[in-house]
């Protein structure tokens, strides 16, 4: 079959067309209809395809086969088949989709130049997805200010708003161009000339002029199976993710009562009282536990050779460790704690180094017993039973 004439590569601007159906085909199991000539960029090269509508029909995927020949998924309503053979089709691109292609790809392209010449960094592959672009170089550690030098560069070579050409040029016009990469094809190579900054061989829909793209933008710099990984967005959609970013901060400026740009040493100053704040409440909870030692001490001073069982209202497993370290410091001890909050009964049993009780053993019974879980070993064991468990009971039935 005669391949597909794509008429992106004169004009990526094409947004509507007119073609005919050559065939019906299929791809992965779907069918898909072949048209003489198409504006519909299949997914390729890293690039995502184009969406949009093809007589009156959604597109659902685009893709080309290996003989050069474009598939057209369409969504096809239950009871329809495809357009007849010989049919013309009007189709219709998503604008907005194929544009911030159009600028992804066009920044991959500079963003790839730039970290060669600022960091002496080769692409070897690159991404652009629906949600994240990335570029993985043959350096195992980017160094973020070169990445932050190339990211200016970019953004330089944006303002000056060179001309972008995108051509087929002849075997000696292809020997003397200075390509970035070598082409991955060896017959109808196609070239991107973005004026004297970079020549790179592209079968994707770039921009035509370097301020279409807008700006280029660096995400984050990392490392990636052993390589260096460079996240980015352009265009549309750089544009919108600033454009969120900085209602956030205005909104957290405002929940501050300060300017955006002062969010920063507000949080820093929340930071410090914050850990003063923590500092003081972990003062005194040290003290509320050692009162609470010494009282449960006292009770058991009282009844010597019996283990210390109570119920502490509010306590997290945090503070019942905090008081039963307290009262292990006798070794014959065996403490049996449980506090109380509403979304359960958290339980801690512990010994002294003296003590031969078995802890994981009697909770693993007191779980059973109330319905909870919980285990540990001989020396100390913790778990969480039901808000309505009576734990002084549960101990004494299980002590006998």
């Amino acid at each position: 079959m005669t391949p597909t004439e794509r008429l992106y590569y004169s004009d990526p601007f094409l947004f509507r067309f007119t073609g005919r159906v050559l065939a019906h085909g299929t791809w992965n199991g779907a069918a898909s209809v072949v048209l003489d000539r198409s504006a519909f960029y299949p997914e390729a090269g890293g690039q995502m395809a184009d969406r949009g509508v093809l007589g009156g029909r959604a597109i659902r995927d685009v893709q080309v086969d290996d003989a050069g020949v474009v598939h057209h998924v369409l969504e096809l309503p239950e009871g329809t088949g495809l357009p007849e053979v010989g049919t013309e089709l009007s189709g219709e691109l998503d604008r907005v989709r194929r544009r911030v292609h159009m600028a992804l790809h066009t920044g991959q392209h500079m963003l790839s130049r730039a970290l060669v010449d600022v960091a002496n960094a080769h692409t070897v592959s690159s991404r652009l997805g629906e949600t994240l672009c990335t570029i993985d170089v043959d350096l195992d550690v980017l160094d973020e200010r070169r990445v932050a030098e190339a990211e200016d560069l970019v953004n330089s070579i944006i303002d000056d708003d060179i001309v972008i050409r995108a051509f087929f040029p002849t075997p000696e016009e292809l020997a003397a161009l200075p390509l970035r990469r070598a082409p991955k094809v060896t017959d109808n190579i196609r070239v991107i000339q973005m004026g004297d900054f970079d020549v790179s061989p592209c079968g994707g829909t770039h921009c035509t002029r370097s301020a279409q793209v807008g700006l280029v933008r660096v995400l984050g710099v990392e490392r990636y199976k052993g390589k260096g990984r460079v996240l980015f967005s352009a265009g549309r959609r750089a544009r919108s993710e600033l454009w969120q970013e900085a209602s956030t901060l205005r909104a957290l400026g405002k929940g501050f009562s300060c300017g955006p740009l002062d969010v920063p040493a507000s949080v820093d100053k929340l930071r410090r009282d914050l850990t003063e704040v923590r500092e003081a409440l972990g003062a005194a909870r040290a003290k509320l536990a050692e009162s609470t030692a010494a009282e449960l001490a006292a009770q058991q001073a009282q009844s010597p050779g019996k283990p210390v069982v109570a119920v502490l209202d509010g306590a997290t497993p945090e503070y019942l460790r905090s008081v039963a370290a307290r009262l292990t410091s006798r070794p014959e001890a065996v403490v049996l704690l449980a506090g109380r909050n509403p979304e359960g009964l958290s339980v801690l049993i512990t010994r002294g180094s003296g003590s031969s009780f078995g802890c994981g053993a009697f909770l693993k019974r007191a779980a059973e017993a109330a319905g909870g879980r919980g285990g540990g070993r001989p020396e100390h064991a913790e778990g969480r039973l039901p808000p309505t468990t009576d734990w002084p009971a549960i101990v004494a039935s299980l002590l006998g």
